[in-house]
């Protein structure tokens, strides 16, 4: 088949009409029933979409004033968002990945000195150059599935120094690169062995120094904590969110995900952006989300590379209509996979989302899980220009042949790239 759309040009600033194009926009009162709207120009000026109009109420002294690109019938979706990556951090853990294939637990791995504090261990060794050079070739796969809109996480630092440098990694990266990125800071990540008989010590670090100082230089967007019985307790969870709430800083959390805690209701009673991963999520901490709006992010990568089997309860979520987002949780114990494509792909393998729902969790429901649902993750006027166009007739194929890369161009804010 051949590449639909123009075969080369340069653009920057322009304002553009996007013509001959089936836009992906579900809840269009012309959309099929999958969710494709056809016969329809897409207006763009400067970095925001400015109209989507109808081919027959398009004048032409309007759209003499735009760049015209014709797609001749490539399909159009919002840039996808990755919602949850520890994209910046040094060395592998491909030894304990075949611990664990050979049988034993990640737990098991964690308390004999392994998991997140081997990763810490090499990360505070590398310089911030170093750090942001080996971010490059897993941000570079990203971009090139359609990925406009990227969350990354410290964490691999637990110390002010690292997590400073981390941090400021990511802000070398949204200075240096076309994306939308969302830092957030993991300072309680894990417990540094340093302070291995005094948790509350850490913490009070995270709380005191680490919390207040990242915001106050703008290295952030968002605190996140990881609560489970080989991290933080929901108490711990209470004290960060609180000193968050008192700052203004918006809080998630990995939740749920090696068993229940209540983490969840507990983010959903502060009105928390997400929970992540939740496999064991109950049907209390679902109804607290539905009151506070917190979205639920699927992690599939993770659940498929640790071999788990606690689904989380898709249906639950369903009935209660908590939108559901997707992500790559991209890192290096438990999903070194750079591609949200193949989350998509393991969304319905694994747990069964309707394409509908997997295309909502990289898009509209994963800019909810940013904070940025009245911005980005639709195509509506006012939303960022930031699309991917794709070789492909039906939305499924998007995620359906892997190995193969169906995305013909990419658009951030108003900037067309192939």
């Amino acid at each position: 088949m051949n590449k639909r759309g123009p075969n080369s040009f340069t653009i920057d600033e322009q304002n553009l009409c996007i013509t001959q194009g089936r836009i992906w926009m579900p809840s269009h009162p012309k959309a099929d029933k999958e969710g494709v709207v056809t016969g329809h120009q897409l207006f763009i000026k400067g970095k925001k979409i400015e109209a989507i109009l109808p081919d027959n109420e398009v004048q032409s002294e309007l759209k003499s004033t735009y760049t015209n690109i014709k797609l001749e019938g490539a399909l159009i979706t919002p840039g996808l968002i990755d919602c949850h990556t520890h994209l910046v951090f040094a060395g592998n853990r491909a030894h304990e990945w075949q611990r664990r294939l050979a049988g034993e637990s990640y737990e098991e791995i964690v308390k004999s000195g392994g998991g997140i504090q081997s990763t810490v261990n090499a990360t505070i060794e590398a310089s911030e150059q170093m750090l942001y050079e080996l971010s490059l070739p897993r941000l570079e796969a990203l971009v090139k599935e359609g990925v406009t809109t990227l969350e990354i996480k410290s964490g691999y630092g637990l110390c002010y120094d690292s997590e400073f440098k981390i941090l400021s990694v990511i802000k070398t990266i949204k200075e240096n690169h076309k994306l939308d990125i969302s830092p957030t800071f993991l300072g309680a990540h894990a417990v540094p062995k340093a302070y291995t008989t005094d948790p509350e010590g850490y913490l009070d670090t995270v709380i005191n120094k680490m919390l207040p100082d990242f915001w106050h230089k703008g290295l952030m967007e968002a605190v996140d904590i990881f609560c489970e019985t080989i991290a933080f307790s929901v108490e711990d969870a209470t004290r960060l969110f609180k000193a968050a709430r008192e700052l203004g800083i918006p809080i998630k959390a990995h939740a749920e995900q090696l068993s229940h805690l209540g983490t969840s209701e507990l983010v959903a009673n502060f009105k928390g952006l997400s929970v992540d991963h939740i496999e064991y999520l109950q049907k209390s901490d679902v109804i607290a989300m539905q009151h506070s709006g917190t979205v639920a992010t699927l992690l599939p990568l993770a659940f498929y590379f640790l071999k788990e089997t606690q689904k989380p309860p898709i249906d639950l979520l369903r009935k209660y209509a908590i939108p559901m987002a997707i992500s790559t949780d991209f890192n290096p114990g438990t999903a070194p996979l750079a591609s949200l494509r193949l989350a998509m792909n393991m969304a319905a393998v694994e747990f069964g989302l309707t394409v509908d729902e997997i295309l909502l969790g990289v898009t509209t429901h994963a800019a909810k899980a940013l904070g940025r649902d009245n911005t980005h993750g639709k195509i509506a006027p006012g939303f960022m220009a930031n699309l991917a166009i794709w070789e492909v007739d039906k939305p499924v194929e998007i995620f359906y042949e892997l190995g193969t890369n169906p995305l013909i161009y990419r658009v951030f804010e108003g900037d067309i790239t192939n």
